[in-house]
């Protein structure tokens, strides 16, 4: 599905280069429902642009030249005859700069009313207090660009996002069946799962591999979405970057890439917080997946998650299967 409802699928060709020092290639350009994917001449994705950070390098000239937001060294050119797609990218981006609040209208909402209460802010306030601030007045949109960015700057750390066409439709099942907007399956950078601003899970390849029931990769997806309603993701965000980060997103609505690069580098890598039984088992019971698959491919004993194994809100009852086996075999292969 894409960004715009008249098209159940849209493409085009282009040219792409990852840096100034390589070669242009050919590639098919595709617009979703929240990023531009560019895909090979063999149909496998090769980066993944957030609609919401697309800028254009020469309005009004051709061939148009694209970048994401921050990288101008990484660019996309469409030829002026593929007008179709060229006027998709100015309607989603047209309706994405008027969805969003202005960088005025935010600094006046986040410090209500200009840099003098900012200074206030920043002397009487705890860096926790401000991150806390920062994280109260960030709107959807801007957590989901944030999220997206994030996800290319930890790909450039880990390689990208394993992928097959067969798998997409897959992937947003899983996703849609465990009530988050997008899971991402990594070769390696998250030890094993990280929810991502913007509702975006990261899983560890072995989490689908290793295991031959989906319940234990949707109960990582579960236990990563009760983590985020204890603390917000975004809040790990700013904690990686630091106060001169939340300042930064406050009065210009925007993360600099030091601080996307940090969190990409360091903390996608640490141990994930401790999360109580009683809140994974509602999460559980409420998206209706049995917690004992989850449970006993954390501890094969089952001494260390007991209280997941013999309070699984799904215990005896007929369920219906988070995939069907096809879909699964595929999954598990999609880092092949």
């Amino acid at each position: 599905m894409t960004a715009l409802r008249e098209y159940q699928r849209l493409e085009a060709a282009g040219l792409w280069r990852a840096s100034p020092d390589d070669q242009r290639r050919d590639v098919v350009v595709s617009i979703g429902d929240a990023t531009l994917t560019i895909l090979d001449m063999k149909d496998q994705p090769i980066a993944h642009w957030s609609l919401a950070a697309v800028e254009r390098l020469n309005p009004g000239r051709y061939p148009a030249i694209f970048h994401p937001d921050g990288d101008p060294g990484e660019t996309l050119e469409l030829a002026e005859d593929e007008t179709t797609m060229l006027n998709a990218i100015d309607r989603v981006q047209q309706a994405i700069e008027g969805a969003r609040p202005h960088p005025g209208r935010l600094r006046s909402v986040s410090v209500l009313g200009g840099l003098g209460l900012i200074a206030a802010l920043l002397v009487f306030w705890l860096p926790g207090a401000m991150i806390n601030h920062t994280v109260s007045v960030v709107p959807d949109i801007k957590r989901k660009a944030i999220g997206q960015a994030l996800l290319g700057r930890i790909e450039r750390v880990s390689g990208q996002a394993c992928a097959t066409p067969e798998t997409v439709p897959i992937l947003a099942k899983l996703a849609e069946r465990t009530g988050v907007r997008q899971v991402v399956v990594l070769r390696d950078a998250v030890s094993t799962s990280l929810h991502l601003p913007g509702n975006i899970i990261l899983l560890n390849r072995s989490l689908v591999e290793d295991h031959e029931d989906p319940a234990v990769a949707a109960g990582a997806i579960l236990v990563e979405r009760t983590r985020a309603q204890t603390s917000d993701p975004l809040t790990e965000v700013l904690n990686s970057g630091g106060l001169l980060a939340s300042f930064r997103l406050l009065t210009t609505g925007k993360l600099d890439r030091g601080s996307l690069d940090h969190y990409a580098e360091t903390m996608v890598s640490m141990p994930r917080p401790v999360v109580s039984e009683e809140k994974i088992l509602a999460t559980f019971a409420q998206a209706a997946i049995p917690s004992t698959p989850y449970a006993y491919a954390q501890d094969i004993t089952g001494e260390k998650v007991l209280g997941l194994v013999e309070a699984d809100p799904m215990a005896g009852r007929s369920l219906e299967p988070i995939l069907n086996d096809r879909d699964w075999v595929q999954l598990q292969n999609i880092c092949s």
